[in-house]
This record gives structure tokens, C-alpha cells and sequence, in this order.
């Protein structure tokens, strides 16, 4: 519709803007078409430089022409491209605008935890700048960061698509703390069906609030599962074994404080040679600790594997560092 309109004042405008130029060139015989055109603009705009005056009476009924005509057309021109500028902020604020953005993250569902999780990905270099669509079910945007864009509605094949899920590069699906925990599980494996319906490769993370559905979460095309349940559980019970410990845990799993945990890949003169010189080189050349090795061949995680392991070509170490080190 805006399309139509703006195309149809763009084109009255510009002949009302010839109209004018025409018109003084016949009458007042000035010295070329394009100094009559020059006349024509500043008339339109409401410069009126003076430079040009119309003397005969032909001129002057062009003039008025131009100045009632093309003023109110122009008028109506810019306020129209203004007022899409303003539907679309409206729209985008609503969540009811598309993105055409790639290599972002995706967060399906809303909750308290959200402003922790997008301020955890803020506070990662590797993530600090990289753009963030959450879809959610809510009137408006529920975050003041502009790298985060928002989808109002349920997780669904509309929303997804206006997420623009097919170049998105990690999509988490967050549980619904308005419901039952039996329910916002059943609702997490349901978004991660249709998250995985619409694309068989992207990588999924989901948060459960109990194992109970743990396996049907999986078979829907999970990549990543955190329980909150058992987490907590698990932290309790190491609380209690080991006072104090749970404090170094939580330091480490945040971006904000301290060390970090990252994933990175061993530089290619330590492949094929023993964990216990990546060890070494990491805590002498980058001040960080090797605690793990990610082993594709095996497809798991080796916690503080043997001193004489050999990394192999797709080993990614685990480390702990104040910063993610650049290799």
C-alpha cells in the first residue's frame, strides 16, 4: 500500500516540478530549461532563493500553480516515507516485523532468566556484538538491547521463518515458568519438534525443569539438555560434601566474573603430541588451565584426561581463563 502511494506523490510531484519548469521557460523566456528547473525545485521546497522571479502574468499562474501544488505534494511525499519509518519501529517494537539478519542466536520462549542469559552472551567477546531474536509471547519487547530483535508470538512455522531460523547459527528453547513442570516440559519438547521440523541442522539447546521428559526432549532433536532440576540438585549435594565449592562453580559458568570456561581449538603443532605439553603450553604462553579434552572420535568429553593422551585433528580443549585466548 505505502508503495503505491509513495510511487504515485513521487510521480505527481515530479510532474508539477516539470509542469513549473515548462511553464516558466515559455513565459519569461529564461535563459535555458535547466535554470527554469532550478526555479521550479527551490519554489517547491520553499527556498526561494529570488535568483528567478516570474514577471508576466503567465509566469506568475505557473508560479502559484507550482507553489499550492507542489508544496502540498511534497509535504504529503515526505510524510508519507517518514510515517513507514515509523510503522516499521512500531512493528518491530510489537514484534510483528521479520529480521533479515544470519549468524545470530535464537531464543524461543520468555521467562525471568532471559535478561540473565542475553546479559552472560553480552559479557563474551565472542558474542558481545552478534545479534539475538527472542520469541516470545508478549504485547511488546520485553529488552532495551538494540542487537536483540523480537518475535511476538508462540514458537511456530510463522514466527521461526520471521526469526529467519535457516541462517541462524543456535537456537534455545527456554521453559515456560507459567506453567506446571510436567507442562512447560511437554511444551520444550513440542518447540524443539518444530524447531527441528524446519531445520535438520541447527544446533538446539533446551531447559528442562525435570527428567521426566529428558529422553522424548532428546528424540525431538535436542543437541544440548540442561535439567534445572538436577543441576540444582547436583550443586546441592556438592555444596554440602565441599563447602564453599559451589561459589568457585558459579564463578566459572559466568561470563561477568572472574575466570572462564571456553572451548577452543589446539594449536596444529600440539596434534598427535601428549595432553601434558597443551597443559603446559596453555598455562605458560596464555595463563590458562586445560581441564578437559572434547573428543570427536568418541564423541564425549574427557575430564582431565591422561598426561599421555594424544590430541587428535578435531580435539577442541576446555580451559579456564580470564580471557578467551586467541591462538
Amino acid at each position: 500500500m505505502f508503495d503505491n502511494k509513495i510511487a504515485k506523490l513521487a510521480l505527481l510531484t515530479l510532474f508539477i516540478l516539470s509542469f513549473g519548469a515548462v511553464g516558466l521557460y515559455y513565459f519569461e523566456q529564461t535563459p535555458s530549461l535547466l535554470d527554469a528547473l532550478w526555479w521550479s525545485f527551490v519554489t517547491i521546497t520553499t527556498v526561494g532563493y529570488g535568483d528567478v522571479t516570474p514577471a508576466t502574468l503567465g509566469g506568475r499562474v505557473t508560479g502559484v500553480v507550482v507553489m499550492v501544488f507542489g508544496i502540498g505534494l511534497l509535504g504529503m511525499f515526505t510524510a508519507t516515507v517518514a510515517s513507514i519509518f515509523v510503522e516499521g519501529k512500531l512493528k518491530e517494537a510489537k514484534g510483528l516485523k521479520a529480521v533479515k539478519i544470519a549468524g545470530h542466536f535464537i531464543i524461543c520462549g520468555w521467562n525471568d532468566k532471559v535478561q540473565e542469559i542475553v546479559a552472560e552472551m553480552r559479557a563474551d567477546k565472542k558474542t558481545e556484538s552478534r545479534p539475538i531474536v527472542l520469541i516470545a509471547d508478549l504485547p511488546e519487547k520485553p529488552l532495551e538491547d538494540t542487537q536483540v530483535y523480537f518475535i511476538s508470538g508462540e514458537v511456530n512455522t510463522e514466527t521461526l521463518n520471521k526469526a529467519n531460523l535457516s541462517e541462524a547459527a543456535v537456537v534455545m528453547i527456554i521453559s515456560d515458568d507459567g506453567l506446571d513442570s510436567h507442562s512447560s516440559d511437554a511444551k520444550v519438547v513440542f518447540n524443539t519438534l518444530s524447531v527441528r521440523t524446519l531445520d535438520a541442522d541447527i544446533y538446539i539447546c533446551a531447559e528442562m525443569r525435570g527428567p521426566q521428559h529428558l529422553e522424548h526432549c532428546k528424540s525431538a532433536g535436542a543437541n544440548e539438555i540442561v535439567v534445572i532440576g538436577a543441576l540444582s540438585s547436583h550443586l546441592l549435594a556438592q555444596a554440602a560434601l565441599d563447602h564453599g565449592i559451589t561459589h568457585f562453580i558459579s564463578d566459572l559458568i559466568s561470563n561477568r566474573t572472574g575466570s572462564n570456561l571456553y572451548k577452543i581449538a589446539p594449536p596444529d603443532h600440539l596434534i598427535g603430541r601428549a595432553f601434558i605439553e597443551s597443559l603446559d603450553m596453555m598455562k605458560r604462553e596464555h595463563n590458562a588451565i586445560v581441564v578437559a579434552v572434547e573428543s570427536k572420535d568418541e564423541n564425549r568429553f574427557l575430564s582431565n584426561p591422561s598426561v599421555d593422551y594424544a590430541l587428535q585433528t578435531d580435539d577442541l580443549l576446555v580451559i579456564i581463563s580470564e580471557i578467551r585466548p586467541v591462538l
